[in-house]
């Protein structure tokens, strides 16, 4: 459920780490506020971007100073409030409550006993209730989301070999688009809403695409669904259209008028790019890395081959001297606390929440590197500190 915008932040210059970390904690405080404690459990990545374009719109920052929390090591912090929270909020929901009815649907985990099925449900149709609430005090009609949702099985029964991969994206593509365009109304500029739409509809694309890049291997060894493979799509095919639409989410935010469009320009132009490049790195990894074999990435550090100096496994070592995992204080909570261990299956999705809860209020998410996703349990980049980028890499000027 995190998404698929997880930067580093070594690519944040500046004081945007703290302008994502304020709209992601105010994504989840929103949903606190508004939902209740449990509904915070559907924070995640992508949906900062509603709350975030927003901001960057609106006249002024509208930002308060929440209390020490265990998930940020017990520190204040300013987080992001308001109307675009509360529509990141409204759409988080929603789609999460379509998310747990469709692993329902698919038995998948826990969800195959009956009674955890009927919780799930519960749970779904609550959030669902909850998020269309909040966006028609808002403004906006959650009516477009379930429709997309609604349709998508629909849609993926029409789809057969030879059919373009993009028939299967189209209810994503609408559901984005709605939503992006609709920060344009509630930051009081029309004029932006067509091309925030655009914006959306390509973001959507993306991240559908990047889902069954990810899920390929794993759907083809279950005999499920994908897209990629329904269609006889190769992935040189899919790569070009993702390319190509993050292209066009760049020209689309190039039209629009922003107060400030820093954040919004790295996560939405920059970070895109790079959740681009990620998936399809693991099909396609550096150096000949033949497939079925770990890339070095994914070795513990003792296990990795020895790069050469001012080099690392994925190229050159970024100049900013960020520590090793052997350099880290002894303060680091992964360090005192049991690792989460990869299991043989998906957690599914309540296990799924507390494994989240562990692995964050343990420091594994920022720390360890990888560390197992707390649903899928596939192998994620650490966002903080275990980063290999260069730091020339939003150097932009554009």
């Amino acid at each position: 459920m995190f998404g698929i915008l997880r930067p580093c932040r070594h690519r944040l210059p500046g004081d945007l780490a703290t302008s994502w970390l304020a709209h992601l904690c105010g994504l989840c405080l929103a949903l606190r506020d508004d939902h209740g404690q449990f509904a915070r459990t559907v924070t995640n990545y992508d949906g900062l971007a509603i709350s975030a374009l927003v901001e960057a719109q609106a006249e002024r920052d509208d930002r308060r100073v929440a209390g020490p929390c265990p998930l940020r090591a017990m520190r204040s912090t300013p987080v992001a409030e308001g109307a675009g929270a509360r529509l990141a909020a409204a759409v988080s929901l929603v789609l999460a409550s379509a998310k747990v009815r469709d692993h329902v649907e698919d038995r998948d985990g826990v969800l195959a006993s009956r009674p955890v099925a009927a919780a799930a449900r519960t749970v779904a149709r609550r959030w669902a209730r909850q998020g269309a609430r909040t966006g028609a005090d808002l403004g906006f009609g959650t009516a477009v989301l379930f429709d997309a949702v609604g349709r998508q099985g629909e849609v993926e029964a029409a789809v057969g070999v030879g059919s373009s991969v993009l028939t299967a994206t189209e209810p994503t593509e609408t559901a984005t688009a709605a939503a992006f365009a609709h920060t344009a109304v509630l930051a009081g500029r029309p004029g932006n809403t067509g091309p925030l739409a655009e914006a959306g509809r390509l973001f959507g694309r993306i991240a559908h695409l990047l889902d069954a890049v990810d899920d390929l291997d794993a759907d083809r060894a279950a005999g499920q669904w994908n897209p990629i493979t329904a269609t006889g799509s190769d992935l040189g095919e899919i790569r070009r259209l993702c390319d190509d639409a993050v292209m066009g989410v760049r020209l689309a935010l190039a039209e629009a008028e922003f107060r400030d469009q820093k954040l919004v320009h790295a996560l939405l132009v920059h970070e895109l790019g790079m959740a681009v490049h990620r998936a399809f790195a693991a099909h396609h990894p550096p150096g000949g890395h033949q497939p079925g074999h770990l890339h070095p990435q994914w070795l513990p550090p003792e296990g990795r081959p020895p790069a050469a100096h001012g080099h690392g496994p994925h190229g050159p070592v970024p100049p900013h001297g960020h520590r090793h995992r052997a350099d880290r204080p002894s303060r680091c909570l992964c360090w005192r606390w049991p690792r989460l261990n990869p299991q043989p299956r998906p957690r599914g999705v309540f296990v799924g929440c507390g494994a989240c809860l562990y692995e964050c209020g343990t420091c594994q998410q920022c720390c360890r590197d990888p560390y197992p996703g707390p649903w899928s349990d596939k192998r994620r980049d650490a966002w903080c500190d275990s980063c290999d980028c260069d730091c020339d890499c939003c150097g932009c000027d554009c």
